[in-house]
């Protein structure tokens, strides 16, 4: 399968940088470029990406804002943000907003490729460690959701659908949340699935922070974000 590429970027240096890196791969294909998030509704109806590199800062629409607009609409491709900053909250912003992602700019090719490659096949690019420094970041925010708010929109979600989006926001995979809740990863991702329907939600770092905000992740995780 190849998976269509558009990159959105204010600095051709950075497009053509990326361009060359990601060129290479076998199973990508750049099929168009953007200056700016104004550009990105018609590239993508010109070009049908699977998946969008954008930059997070441009000077007339930016990338939090395309995004928005993008992932708003039906049979959005996905998106992965461009950043300088590892925990910004311009990037949370675009995660809320349905990004898939994010990856730093300094990021090895090789890692960029491994990226995109991960969110065209529907997962996330952020480690367990990278999911919490951000739910970190976000707290105490003033656009962050009301606890009662978040709460209640959990209250959607029937007992075991519930425990699997608290592992998902603890930032653990499928097969470890099979192991720890006794089911089978096909279970555990129709589970996800479910979760995702019923709360209206673009991915798992949507779920992890819905539950981040419903305050339901212990303060006292440890690095592999278990009790």
């Amino acid at each position: 399968m190849t998976i269509r590429l558009l990159i959105v970027d204010d600095d051709p240096l950075v497009r053509a940088g990326l361009t060359l890196m990601l060129g290479g791969a076998e199973d990508l294909q750049i099929v168009g470029e953007g200056a700016d998030g104004r550009e990105v509704p018609e590239l993508v109806a010109r070009y049908a990406p699977d998946v969008v590199l954008m930059d997070i800062r441009m000077p007339h629409v930016d990338g939090l804002t395309a995004t928005e607009r993008l992932r708003a609409e039906p049979g959005a491709p996905e998106v992965v943000v461009l950043t300088t900053f590892h925990a910004d909250e311009q990037v949370l912003r675009a995660l809320r907003a349905g990004a898939a992602g994010f990856v730093l700019k300094d990021t090895p090719p090789a890692e960029i490729v491994a990226a995109v490659r991960r969110v065209a096949a529907g997962d996330p690019v952020l480690s367990p460690a990278v999911t919490r420094q951000l739910m970190t970041h976000v707290a105490g925010q003033p656009e962050q959701s009301p606890r009662t708010s978040a709460a209640g929109r959990l209250t959607e979600l029937a007992d075991r659908e519930r425990e699997v989006a608290v592992a998902v926001g603890r930032g653990l995979s499928n097969a470890e949340i099979a192991a720890e809740l006794y089911m089978s990863v096909p279970t555990v991702k129709t589970h996800v699935s479910r979760v995702l329907a019923k709360l209206g939600l673009n991915n798992r770092v949507q779920i992890a922070l819905l539950v981040h905000d419903a305050g339901l992740l212990s303060a006292g995780e440890d690095e592999d974000g278990r009790n």
